[in-house]
Formats: C-alpha cells, structure tokens, sequence
C-alpha cells in the first residue's frame, strides 16, 4: 500500500535532494576535533589481531599511507575535508570489519590487500581511463600485484593462506558484494568518507551504528552485514545516501576530471611517469606539480589547470559549458545503499539471522533511495580557469 502512496507522492513532491547544495553538504556542520584513527579502528574490531601488524609493514602496503581515500580531494580549497584517512587506514578498517564479523584470516586479508593496486588520487585514474561510471579500472592488476610480491607470499605462507584465497576480496561476499548491499568495504568507507567531507559522523554516532549490525542471509541466500533495528537501518540509509550525494555533485565530478587531465597532460610533458603514480605518495606528486607549474611549464595548459585546482573554491552548476572555463558533463557511480533489517522476533538460522531490504518495510528510506537514485546535477559544472604565470 505505502509504495502506491508514495508514487503518487513523488509526482508532485520535489526531490529531495535538489536542495541539498554543495555549501550546505560541506560547510554546514560545525568542525570538530579530527577523531585518533587508532580509535575509530577499535569500534570496528576491539580486538586488533596480531598477524595484521607484519602485513601492515610490508612495503606493498605501507605504500598505500600517502594516498588518500578521497581522491585527490585533500589538495583543493574547493573541499573542506577536516583530516586525512589514508587509504592503507581504509584497509586496515575493512581488515578489523571482516574479522569481526567472521574471524576467518584468509578472508580478513584479503580484505587488507583489496586496495594494493590503487594509485595516487584514487579513483582520479578511473577518470583518467574512461570509467567514472564503475570506478573499477585500477582493480585489474589487484591480484597480479598479490600473486607476485615475494615478501607477502612468503607471510601468507607462514599463516597458511594461499595467494589466490588472498588474491581477490570479491569471492567473499562479506567483504564486498554490489550495490545497494552492504558489505565491509562499503560500511568501512563511508563512516570515514562521511567524517571528513560533511563531520556528519561522531564515534559515538559510528559506536551505536555499528553495534546494531549482525550477519544476514541475503536474497541470495549468501551472509550480508545488515540491522536489527529499522530506526537505525533508516539513519544509516539517510546518511550513507547524504555522502554519496556529495560524491555525485558537479563539484565532485569536477575536481576528480580535472585532476585526471592534470596527470594526462604532465605524463606527456614528462612532470612524471605512469610508473610514478603507483610509487610516488600524493604529496610528493603535488611537489612536482607545484615545481613544474611555477618553473619548467609555467605557460602551459598544464599550469593553467594545476593553477586552477589548487586555488578554485567555487563552481558554476549550468546548462551549456562557460567560456574561459574548464567543465565537465558526466555521469559517476552512485554510491547508495538499501541495506537489510532483521524482522521483529526473528531468530537465527544456521547462523544467520533472515531479513528483508529496508525498502520493503520502510516509505521513508524508499523515498530516500527513489531521491538519491533519481537526482540529476546540471548538464554542467564549469570553473574559471586560472591563466599561466
């Protein structure tokens, strides 16, 4: 009943989304003190196992320290991002959140090494390939790196894990699985994603959050992370889908594609090589960049767009491009999620506790995910561009 009610709502209601701007998303909040990441990780796992400590000094991921999780985010005024959280912090996260849940080494692993292929920026070489859609490009040679790095090898030996059941952190579905469900990966990267682009997340708003989640069995009959509780579940849902509205602005668009073209364009003029993205740290990069766009190339297209990343805080959100501005027109990845809440009174079976999408039991959230799913930015987001020194 309540679908057909809401249907006829949404015809005349607004999206809304629509009013969700991008001063209102990033600046609205107060700033509070940058949380200890050791204890952010502790709500996560209470315990932090032993083995993950000798993996975590492996240079293939201490590597991951100098990139960060947002994407090139940190090194333009246009964000207000209010700490830095790395991308080996995020694996270590999904690590703790794996073995909290399971318990079991090899999927725990492999959950710490999914990013291990990840260069500086991010996803920024999604755009950079062509694939702001699944921002999945840089995941090919995961595996590869995995297989063939011998001082890993050698530890997953040791602890009786092969490389394959390390390899690829997608066979295990409390790992990783698509959206809209719920796996480590999405829960770890959202809390912190949340926490530095919006303060929209407190330790203790994470605490209780993640206190109510427990295994399910999903439609597939496979263990998803999911709620006991619907008040709870909508709250995530409402916040999960506040910080991928963020990710879906023109703005966001924006910065990752200009940055993707900084990085085009200062291979081709030899500022760095491809190799030097994955082992290069993002600041040692910027430091090149700076270095080159005030000496070597100062009146190059390359400064001008360099020049115009570090200094840019607004965008124009328009219908056709601006002249004497760089824009973009795309469509990204929607990251949403509909996660599943345990029925009242349920037990559970072999382990897992039965339970259905929040959408099915609940108008508000499936109003929510209807928004977010069906909200369109402007056909362009343009900035002034910055003219060489």
């Amino acid at each position: 009943m309540f679908r057909s009610l809401l249907t006829k709502m949404e015809i005349t209601m607004a999206n809304r989304f629509d009013s969700l701007t991008w001063e209102q998303m990033v600046e609205s909040r107060p700033y509070r003190s940058a949380p200890r990441i050791a204890d952010y990780h502790a709500v996560l796992s209470p315990e932090f196992p032993d083995f993950l400590v000798k993996y975590s000094e492996l240079p293939i991921l201490k590597r991951l320290a100098g990139i960060s999780l947002l994407c090139g985010t940190d090194w333009t005024p246009l964000y207000h991002n209010r700490f830095y959280y790395s991308r080996l912090d995020h694996s270590r996260g999904v690590a703790l959140i794996i073995w909290h849940f399971t318990h079991d080494k090899a999927q725990t692993l492999a959950g710490l090494l999914h990013d291990v292929s990840t260069p500086v920026f991010s996803h920024v070489i999604d755009f950079r390939n062509g694939d702001a859609l699944t921002q999945e490009s840089t995941e090919n040679e995961n595996a590869y790196m995995v297989r063939h790095d011998k001082a890993l090898c050698t530890l997953l030996a040791e602890d009786g894990v092969t490389p394959a059941q390390a390899a690829d952190y997608h066979q295990y579905p409390v790992a990783d699985n698509n959206i809209p469900q719920l796996s480590a990966d999405r829960l770890e990267y959202m809390f912190p994603s949340g926490m530095v682009l919006e303060g929209s997340w407190t330790l203790e708003d994470i605490r209780h959050t993640y206190l109510d989640i427990v295994l399910c069995r999903n439609e597939q009959g496979k263990p998803e992370p999911g709620f006991c509780t619907r008040k709870t579940a909508e709250n995530y849902c409402r916040s999960f889908c506040n910080t991928g509205h963020v990710l879906q602005l023109n703005e966001n668009k924006l910065t990752l594609q200009l940055l993707a073209e900084i990085i085009n364009q200062a291979v081709n003029e030899g500022i760095i090589t491809e190799k030097d993205c994955y082992s290069f740290s993002e600041q040692q990069i910027i430091d090149r960049f700076e270095q080159a766009a005030t000496t070597d190339c100062t009146g190059t297209e390359f400064a001008s767009y360099f020049r115009t990343f570090r200094t840019m805080k607004h965008i124009e959100h328009t219908d056709t491009p601006l002249p004497g501005c760089y824009c973009v027109s795309l469509k990204v990845k929607q990251r949403y999620i509909d996660p599943l809440v345990v029925s009242d009174g349920i037990s559970k079976n072999n382990g897992l506790y039965p339970a259905r999408r929040l959408s099915s039991v609940s108008p508000s959230a499936a109003g929510i995910i209807s928004d977010f799913k069906s909200y369109s930015d402007t056909p362009y987001g343009c900035v002034r561009l910055q003219q060489p020194l």
